[in-house]
């Protein structure tokens, strides 16, 4: 079933009934939120903030126990000064992200028709049980509309529906959070860019292809940030919060003699990510359509979440894939920097660019 028809008594709903929204980037660690507000001075956030998850709630991304995790949801909506409107991400572990291409006159009839004939062969869930949403990414050369589509099993969004509603919320959309983040990062001029997102967690890391800010592909790997954290708390002899900081502020290119054994072991976790980046990085330089025509390559590789913030891991990273690597700003779609300074440090954002890029649907 398509999610704009399973959820439709949460979305499209017209702006002008729905003055402040606000974004919801829940994982198995954290509930983290963002609110955005527009007026004659521009866009600014009104509120943000994280708090975080007792283990077991979510795991893998799928509610397990929404019973305990509504009731945190229902304290985050105090603290939202009568925001009651959400826009949230679904996982990307149990999403099936592909693109296809369907003819430019195509109704939303045909359109729905067609997704739903690819979902039976290529995603492992009936289409009675699966609920869906798609992009359009732009034209092809020869004329077609090439979509952006992401599947997801009913049951996984219903844990989500059902907690939100039992925090008292409305839940507008949810969405794949490669394409939250796509939102935030990706701008309108960027048109036919393609990027490999990299969103480094704590116990996993999530890769995307994205095409003009949607995702067409993407998969998840069990290397996190948390190894390197603790190896720094363990070999240091540091608190997590010091050893985040180490991280941050050393991290790859410590060089006193007391850190250089644990540099040596963050490099290990370092150099696992960077493999699995470089795979993703040549699975796409090699695809080629359906025409047998290569695919437009990798242009840039966009480093967010909380553990890219390593020190020296951009760099370390470019050098081994050999291409443009970073860390975006996150607020590019929302702001510019000469009018206004958002308050979530740099750091800081590319933990909540989930949240920014959930928000920015609702203005």
């Amino acid at each position: 079933m398509n999610l704009g028809k399973a959820l439709s008594r949460y979305f499209p709903v017209p702006k002008l009934l729905i003055p402040r929204t606000v974004g919801i980037d829940i994982t198995d660690g954290s509930v983290k939120w963002v609110a955005l507000t527009s007026d004659s001075r521009g866009v600014r956030v009104q509120s943000f903030g994280h708090q975080a998850l007792p283990v077991g709630i979510v795991m893998g991304g799928i509610v397990r126990d929404v019973g305990r995790l509504a009731p945190i949801l229902a304290e985050v909506r105090k603290k939202l000064g009568g925001i009651s409107h959400v826009h949230a991400a679904l996982p990307e572990e149990g999403a099936y992200v592909f693109s296809m291409h369907v003819p430019g006159v195509s109704s939303d009839e045909e359109i729905v028709h067609r997704i739903e004939f690819e979902l039976d062969g290529r995603v492992p869930i009936p289409v009675s049980e699966a609920v869906y949403d798609y992009d359009s990414i732009g034209k092809t050369p020869e004329g077609d509309m090439e979509l952006g589509v992401a599947a997801f099993s009913r049951e996984l969004a219903e844990g989500y529906i059902l907690a939100f509603k039992s925090a008292g919320f409305t839940l507008l959309s949810l969405e794949i959070e490669a394409r939250s983040v796509g939102r935030a990062v990706s701008l309108p001029q960027e048109e036919k860019a393609v990027t490999l997102l990299v969103d480094t967690g704590k116990q996993r890391t999530g890769f995307a292809i994205l095409k003009n800010g949607i995702p067409i592909f993407t998969s998840t790997v069990d290397v996190g940030g948390g190894d390197m954290t603790r190896i720094v708390m363990e070999g240091m002899h540091l608190s997590e919060k010091d050893a985040l900081l180490f991280k941050n502020e050393h991290g790859l290119l410590a060089s006193d003699a007391q850190s250089l054994p644990v540099r040596k072991q963050l490099e290990s976790v370092a150099d696992a990510i960077a493999q699995e980046v470089a795979r993703h990085y040549r699975f796409w330089d090699t695809r080629r359509n359906e025409h047998g025509e290569r695919v437009t390559p990798v242009g840039q590789i966009y480093l967010v979440g909380g553990n890219g913030n390593l020190r020296g891991l951009t760099e370390f990273i470019a050098s081994r894939v050999h291409a443009p690597t970073e860390r975006p700003n996150v607020w590019r779609s929302a702001v510019s920097f000469d009018d206004y300074i958002p308050p979530i440090d740099r750091r800081s954002s590319l933990q909540f660019v989930t949240a920014v890029g959930l928000a920015l649907r609702g203005l």
